[in-house]
Order: C-alpha cells, then sequence, then structure tokens
C-alpha cells in the first residue's frame, strides 16, 4: 500500500526513522528508537513479528497440502470420484483468490486486526466443520469458506510488513515470509502423511482446527493494530478495480501476469494430481508420495534461492525467465511420453525425475514473472500484487479439475495439461512481452 501524505507528513512531526526496525519497534511498542531499551525491544518485536506473520504466511499452503495425502482417502470414503474430489482443492484456492480482493480493501478501511481476526475465527469455524462434512457437496463448500477466510493471512500479513517497514529492511522481510512460504508446502505433506498413520482425512482436518485456534490467540494477543486511523480510507473495492483495469491495459504487464499464472497452473495440476498419479497409478505410499513432494518443494526452493542469490544482477531477468519456461516446457513434454505409453510402462522413477524437473523450474519462472510486472507498476504495486495473486489462484483452480477428468487410472490429463499450460505461457511471454524489443 502505498505511504499515504499523512503519514509522511507524520513521520516527519515525530522524527520516526522511516526504515529499519528501529522505526518497526516504535510503531509496534512506542519506545524511542535509538536507545539500548528500545534496541532491545526491536529485536524482541522483530522476532515476535516474523513468527506471526510468517504463520499467517504458513498457514495457506498447510491448508492446501496436508490434506493431499488424504485424497485418495476422501475419494473412498465419500464413494465420490477422483475429479469431484480434486473440486476440494479448487474451491479452497478459488476462496484464497477472491478473498484477497475482498480483505485487502477492509483491511485498508478498518485497519488490520479486526478483519484478520475475524477471517481467521472463520477460518477456525469452516475447517472444523470439514472435520464432520458428510457428503462431497458440503466439503466443497466448507473448502471454499476455508480459502475465503485464509485469504486474509495472505493479504493482511503483507499489508501488515508494509505497515512497519520500508526500503531494504522491508525486502528482507518479505524474503523471510517467501522462504517460509516455500518451506510450508514441503513440510505440509510430510506432516499429513504421518498424520494418516494415526487417523483418517478427517484428522487432518482437526489438526488445521487446532493450528488455527493457536494461530487466532497469538494474533490476538501480540500483533498489534500497525494501521493507524489516519492513515485508513474509504476508496474501497471501487478504486482497487479501476487501478486493476488501468494494470491491465498495459500489454507487458498483462503479458508477464497471464505467463505467471500459466505457469502456476501447470505447478497446481501437479499438485492436484499427484496424489492419484503416485498412489493410485504407481502403487506408492502415502508416506513415499510425501517424500517425492518434499523433494519436488525442495528443488523449487533451491532454483529459486539460486536465482535470488547468483543470477538476478548478472543475467537479465527475461533471460532466466525464458531458460525457466522453456525447461517447463521440455518436461511437461516428457511427461506427456512417458505418461502416455510411447516409451512403454516407465515406471515411477523416471516419471518423478520429470516432476522434479518441472517443479524446480519454477523457481525460475514464477519470480521472475512477478518480479517484471512489479517493476512496472511503482505507482500502483498494492493493486498489482493483489492483481497477480488472484490471477494466478483463479487460473490454476479452472485447471485443477481438469487433471482428473478422465479418471484415475491415467496420468496422461494431468501432463496435457501441464504442456498446455507451459506453452502458453511461453506464447504470453514471447507475443505479449516481447522481451527482445526492451531493455530489461
Amino acid at each position: 500500500m502505498p505511504e499515504s501524505g499523512a503519514s509522511r507528513a507524520q513521520q516527519e512531526r515525530t522524527h520516526i526513522p522511516a526504515t529499519g526496525t528501529g522505526a518497526a519497534e516504535h510503531r509496534v511498542t512506542g519506545t524511542s528508537p535509538g536507545t539500548p531499551a528500545a534496541t532491545d525491544a526491536a529485536r524482541r518485536t522483530g522476532l515476535l513479528v516474523t513468527l506471526v506473520l510468517g504463520g499467517l504466511t504458513a498457514l495457506p499452503p498447510l491448508s492446501m497440502d496436508m490434506y493431499l495425502p488424504a485424497l485418495p482417502a476422501v475419494t473412498e470414503s465419500l464413494h465420490a470420484p477422483a475429479a469431484t474430489v480434486q473440486l476440494t482443492l479448487t474451491a479452497c484456492l478459488t476462496g484464497m483468490a477472491l478473498g484477497q480482493v475482498v480483505v485487502g480493501p477492509m483491511s485498508d478501511r478498518w485497519g488490520r486486526r479486526r478483519p484478520l481476526l475475524l477471517g481467521m475465527i472463520v477460518y477456525v469455524v469452516a475447517t472444523a466443520l470439514c472435520v464432520f462434512a458428510p457428503t462431497t457437496g458440503l466439503l466443497i463448500g466448507f473448502r471454499l469458506l476455508q480459502g475465503l477466510a485464509g485469504a486474509a493471512g495472505i493479504v493482511i500479513a503483507r499489508a501488515v510488513v508494509r505497515d512497519l517497514y520500508d526500503g531494504v529492511e522491508m525486502a528482507r522481510f518479505f524474503s523471510t515470509l517467501m522462504l517460509i512460504s516455500g518451506v510450508a508446502p514441503v513440510v505440509a505433506p510430510l506432516i499429513g502423511g504421518q498424520v494418516l498413520r494415526f487417523t483418517d482425512w478427517r484428522g487432518i482436518f482437526a489438526v488445521l482446527t487446532v493450528v488455527g485456534v493457536a494461530l487466532t490467540l497469538v494474533v490476538w494477543k501480540w500483533l498489534h493494530e500497525t494501521l493507524p486511523p489516519q492513515d485508513r480510507h474509504t476508496g474501497g473495492i471501487g478504486d482497487a478495480l479501476r487501478t486493476m483495469r488501468g494494470l491491465l491495459a498495459d500489454r507487458v504487464f498483462t503479458g508477464y501476469m497471464i505467463a505467471g499464472s500459466l505457469a502456476f497452473a501447470a505447478l497446481f495440476s501437479y499438485v492436484s494430481a499427484s496424489p492419484f498419479v503416485v498412489q493410485e497409478i504407481y502403487g506408492a505410499s502415502p508416506q513415499t508420495f510425501s517424500l517425492l513432494f518434499g523433494i519436488n518443494s525442495v528443488g523449487l526452493i533451491a532454483v529459486g534461492q539460486i536465482n535470488g542469490k547468483l543470477l538476478v544482477g548478472r543475467i537479465s531477468l527475461d533471460k532466466a525467465l525464458a531458460f525457466g519456461l522453456s525447461v517447463i516446457v521440455l518436461a511437461a513434454a516428457a511427461l506427456l511420453l512417458m505418461t502416455s505409453g510411447v516409451f512403454g510402462d516407465v515406471g515411477l522413477v523416471p516419471v518423478a525425475a520429470g516432476l522434479f524437473v518441472l517443479m524446480s523450474a519454477m523457481g525460475l519462472a514464477m519470480p521472475n514473472t512477478n518480479a517484471q510486472a512489479l517493476m512496472r507498476t511503482k505507482h500502483a504495486a498494492g493493486s498489482a500484487s493483489a492483481l497477480l495473486g488472484t490471477s494466478s489462484f483463479l487460473i490454476g483452480a479452472v485447471a485443477s479439475p481438469l487433471v482428473g477428468i478422465a479418471g484415475e487410472g491415467t496420468a496422461v490429463p494431468m501432463a496435457v495439461v501441464q504442456l498446455v499450460c507451459a506453452v502458453g505461457a511461453m506464447a504470453c511471454f514471447l507475443g505479449l512481452c516481447r522481451p527482445w524489443q526492451r531493455v530489461s
């Protein structure tokens, strides 16, 4: 959220530094920055804010990925086809997409705490209802509500960071949150697989309910309001929609947005289909699936760190992006050839290797599409960020049910969706962004 004139004037009057932990500590605790007490308080506050916001950032991937090893069990328990059960993932993802558009303006108008606490309470109720869902239809509805409420943590965590930090400190804090959001998908299926050792799929939602209650109490007690009343505005959704319409008129921004969203859809088609592909088609246990999922997530995180630490500043973002999209296209094509039987019965290992390459290359594609898009929208970074996130979630939600359209006995639909999304992403990058016409 861009800093208002009133906020800047207030900082000038009170001589509060605009960057670093001193500013953050002052805004949260009210102590004077620069004193020994303030320094100690800043360290405690910085750690506390990191833990709280990290928890909020990790909750959505936990909600999505802890449930993945249980998908085959849900189809059996509720006597529903795989494509229908996969709609529970689509519903949660759709809720997270739409919820960000609603909750963001709410937090700008009424502050951060009230919308966040309301979202957390609704999340807990929706997750508890999932435990007792008697039918697939009700489970889909409860998952939609869970996603809508869970979106509060995603969008408000970013807003709180913007309230507390500026400049380099803000960039570092966002990097920490990105690392947490990357680790969460690694551990979530592992946790889900272990939970299934002791209970059924409903127990996973019971664990998530307990996590939601604990996080709600932590937010209520330790995360104070970070948006002063004088910095709030009443523009609401109308202003946001007008800004987004202007952003979509930018051909290059739209190209990066769609390319990134299609790359995310290729990733989410893997997330949605892999429990059935790995467990039902190739006969792996839930624990083996969780291990493979974790390895793939580590590959994505590692390549993302290589991109940020080694590539950025040495080669152009467009070159790194082009290489990442090319690898995704090749990996998706190889997966289609393997799953369609062109090479015979290849077994789990080659397919898992192809999925690992595809997932790892996302570490080049997704960060660079977002970075290139946001570099063009300094005047409206908040609206651009919301548009990028919502677009990715919605396109991912559309791709999710398509991977199970031919039933549980074939992985071909997953590979087809991945290849179509990858080729589409490359086409948008070349046709709309036209990197050869610009200096990256």
